[in-house]
């Protein structure tokens, strides 16, 4: 779903790579380690993303020039499913890398990091972290990662000079919102794009509003996770489907939305055909690399909820870097200091130096370089006001059906309606609840 996708628009393109990690010479051994010597070499596990080796690249070599004694080196693995099993596996066999960037939220739960990974809570970083962040790396109270990367929103992108010629005010509520979309229907401007030929774009509408969700029913997340909350009961929880099916049955969807991709949906959008995309704020990488001169014309706001005073922006956390308990002595200490660097505004700058930046950091001191994409800019605010973000709920609870695109794409596309699809989606993570032992289920 959704985290695949994060993978994908971070690396751009995954091909298969060859694990090179496994040879024992590469496993663990050093210069020195525990031999005495001052120098260490720290092997650091990544996925095999363009970007994700570019930045992990650029880390090391930043921070081994302030440490002349360190020197990372990067290794890389699959992405996706794949990957999830290798990392399990080296975890469990004390065969990991001495230091290893992998998920946050649930699936960092699932690597049983008490048993697996070294605490970080004794480290004066740890402070300086963002909370939404902080909370997706965190087991029993102990923060156990730093931050790979910056936040993604799920949000709307909306294309600022039809904005501007049309006299529009970037909405709060979905009231605003759709009186926006009817002035921009009669302008002649498709309002809201829509792009099923790629299915995951369709469930912004739902996953970026679970903001709104979580404001007007705090504890959802928790409810949801014991099967005493479900979409098609929840007046909040179902807005989302509504508002998906509201957008197709006013004809405010591109023409061509159940054969159009996300290329075709982001030049609508850049060339002002289009106003609002609801999608992944990541995909600005896409947009800056074919559209270039676009990226001071498209901004960000929150999908819009009932509560102007409580809407806010859902974000996906960036990555964590963890150290496995495999992990001792020289090498342990080097990959502390590592962590330290990485989270610190060192780091941040060095993972600004790798590459475009695509959402704001999640450690307190780090700012944007100055250059970065509207949309990038449109976020901090949010991130900046204690209330004015939060996490989806993928981070908040395990509980995630894998047919929510095809359902979306549904209701989105007429096909079926908002009431139907919440209750079918209830039934959809029912099935996956189940697969996991959940308790109440």
């Amino acid at each position: 779903m959704i985290r695949s996708r994060t993978t994908a628009l971070a690396t751009l393109a995954v091909a298969a790579l060859a694990l090179t990690a496994c040879s024992a010479g590469s496993l663990g051994s050093s210069d020195s380690g525990s031999g005495g010597g001052d120098a260490v070499t720290l092997n650091f596990l990544v996925d095999n993303g363009e970007q994700t080796v570019k930045t992990a690249e650029q880390l090391g070599k930043d921070f081994t020039a302030k440490n002349s004694g360190i020197t990372v080196k990067v290794e890389t693995r699959p992405a996706g499913s794949e990957g999830d099993n290798i990392v399990k596996t080296r975890l469990s066999t004390g065969d990991m890398t001495d230091v290893f960037m992998y998920n946050s939220g649930s699936l960092f739960q699932a690597i049983a990091p008490q048993k697996n990974l070294v605490p970080m809570g004794d480290q004066s970083w740890g402070a300086g972290l963002d909370e939404n962040f902080k909370s997706t790396v965190t087991a029993d109270g102990q923060i156990y990662g730093a931050p790979y990367g910056g936040f993604m929103g799920g949000a709307i992108l909306y294309n600022k000079p039809v904005y501007a010629k049309l006299g529009l005010q970037i909405p709060k509520t979905w009231t605003e919102f759709m009186a926006n979309n009817a002035k921009i229907k009669a302008a002649g401007i498709t309002p809201v794009i829509q792009t099923y030929g790629e299915t995951w774009t369709s469930q912004l509408f739902v996953l970026g509003d679970f903001h709104n969700v979580s404001a007007a029913e705090p504890d959802f997340a928790d409810k949801y996770t014991k099967n005493q909350a479900k979409y098609g009961t929840s007046a909040a929880a179902r807005k989302g489907f509504e508002h998906l099916q509201q957008v197709h049955d006013l004809g405010y969807e591109n023409k061509d939305f159940a054969s159009a991709k996300l290329p075709d949906g982001l030049k609508l959008l850049a060339q002002g055909k289009g106003a609002h995309f609801p999608i992944l704020s990541a995909v600005v990488s896409d947009l800056a690399a074919t559209y270039p001169n676009s990226t001071k014309d498209v901004g960000l706001f929150a999908i819009p909820g009932d509560d102007a005073a409580k809407n806010g922006l859902t974000v996906w956390a960036p990555a964590g870097v963890y150290v496995p308990t495999s992990t001792t002595g020289a090498k342990l200490d080097a990959a502390k200091k590592f962590l330290g660097f990485i989270a610190s505004k060192e780091g941040c700058d060095s993972q600004a130096k790798a590459g475009a930046v695509t959402g704001p950091f999640a450690v307190k001191d780090c700012k944007l370089p100055a250059d970065v994409p509207q949309v990038v800019q449109d976020m901090q605010p949010y991130i900046d006001k204690e209330g004015s973000s939060s996490l989806a709920l993928e981070f908040l609870s395990p509980v995630k059906g894998p047919s929510l695109e095809q359902i979306t794409v549904e209701v989105g596309s007429g096909i079926r309606k908002a009431a139907a699809g919440a209750s079918l989606y209830d039934e959809d993570v029912k099935k996956q609840a189940q697969q996991l032992g959940l308790a109440g289920w």
